[in-house]
């Protein structure tokens, strides 16, 4: 008998201490403190870090209209009399970043194109009016500048370690109702052809952009900056300041905003390297590397660097700086992020045989070589 209770006891046993291992697991609640997989599906730490940082603008514009009198008044009236002026106050809003403690903002150019007062809102309810450091329509970018105390400059990421496929959030003054925060994927990377800006590199994401989103940030689920919201696409227009999109909206990657911003406050301008040749992309020359482009001189600019360092036309360009090549865009950018005087080493194809050649690097004068 008691070995007959002995073999009935340990099942139930067994099956008891089963049951309450279920029910803590998944049934009851608890007070204890998440692990980091459960932590992980909020990014309120995020935007936490970041919101601070994240400013409303406010612009305004004086208008001035002439009220034209009509055709019959134009026999009545004395001829000394000009046709009265009007004026209105224009207003726009849009989004910015505080990137230093000396109160420097990154926006978009369009946001505070030819504004007569520019107003910023920081998140903790305190304002200023800000100064035009400087502004650069090739990238769409502007640096403002607020005269405040205690100010969070946005913690810095890296653009070029972005992935496709990584967690970003928009923060901005969408729609005038303040700082909102959306959330999406990084969709693709390099995204450009739009020709809204001369060096087109934008981060395009699904996270929702809408009409004063312009100039804020873009984050990681870290909360550091990887871009500047700059565009919403809306299926037949590519317009910077459209109410609503379709889930693609496009940044301007941190690390060419951070070039720009440094030359403004440094020079008032952006300072770019240039070549002065004109460049074709061309395919199927280096067998190496099938699908790869290689860049054929089309043109030169007169007494340019690339001239003095005898690069002719018809020269296939393979390597640059000892790297290959990679497209005609990736090498604008490159060259453009070098300082005039620097010395660039260019390797070039020329009647089948491999050249090397040294250029100084000259400074960009609004041209569209490279």
């Amino acid at each position: 008998m008691t070995n007959s209770l002995r073999y009935f006891a340990w099942p139930a046993i067994a099956g008891l201490l089963a049951a309450l291992l279920i029910l803590d697991r998944w049934v009851l609640p608890r007070n204890t403190v998440q692990s980091g997989a459960d932590t992980a599906m909020s990014y309120a730490a995020a935007v936490r870090s970041a919101t601070p940082a994240v400013v409303n603008i406010y612009t305004a514009k004086l208008i001035s209209s002439r009220n034209d009198p009509s055709p019959g008044d134009l026999f009545n009236r004395p001829s000394s009399r000009m046709p009265a002026q009007r004026q209105r106050i224009e207003r726009s809003l849009g989004s910015g970043v505080i990137m230093t403690a000396e109160g420097h903002i990154l926006t978009n150019n369009h946001v505070i194109h030819e504004a007569d007062a520019i107003q910023v809102l920081l998140q903790d309810g305190r304002s200023a009016n800000a100064v035009v450091i400087g502004t650069d329509p090739a990238t769409d970018l502007a640096v403002l500048q607020v005269q405040l105390e205690d100010l969070q400059p946005i913690t810095l990421g890296n653009s070029d370690a972005a992935r496709v496929g990584d967690v970003v959030l928009a923060i901005g003054n969408p729609l005038g109702f303040g700082h909102s925060v959306t959330q999406g994927i990084v969709s693709a990377l390099g995204r450009y052809g739009l020709q809204l800006s001369a060096y087109e590199d934008y981060i395009q994401t699904d996270a929702i952009i809408h009409l004063g989103n312009s100039g804020g940030a873009l984050v990681n689920a870290r909360g550091e900056l990887l871009g500047i919201n700059t565009l919403i696409y809306t299926g037949t227009d590519q317009s910077r300041g459209a109410a609503t999109g379709i889930g693609i909206s496009l940044a301007t990657p941190v690390n060419m905003a951070l070039f720009v911003m440094e030359d403004l406050i440094r020079y008032g301008e952006v300072i770019r390297g240039w070549l002065g040749v004109s460049v074709a992309p061309v395919r199927g020359l280096d067998e190496r590397r099938p699908g790869m482009q290689l860049l054929e001189v089309t043109a030169m600019a007169a007494d340019s660097p690339a001239q003095r360092a005898g690069i002719q036309v018809r020269d296939i360009i393979t390597h640059i700086d000892g790297e290959p090549v990679q497209d005609g865009r990736i090498t604008m950018h490159r060259i453009a992020q070098l300082r005039p005087g620097e010395n660039i080493d260019i390797t070039v194809q020329r009647n089948q045989q491999s050249i090397d050649l040294r250029a100084i690097v000259g400074t960009l004068r609004h041209s569209p070589t490279i």
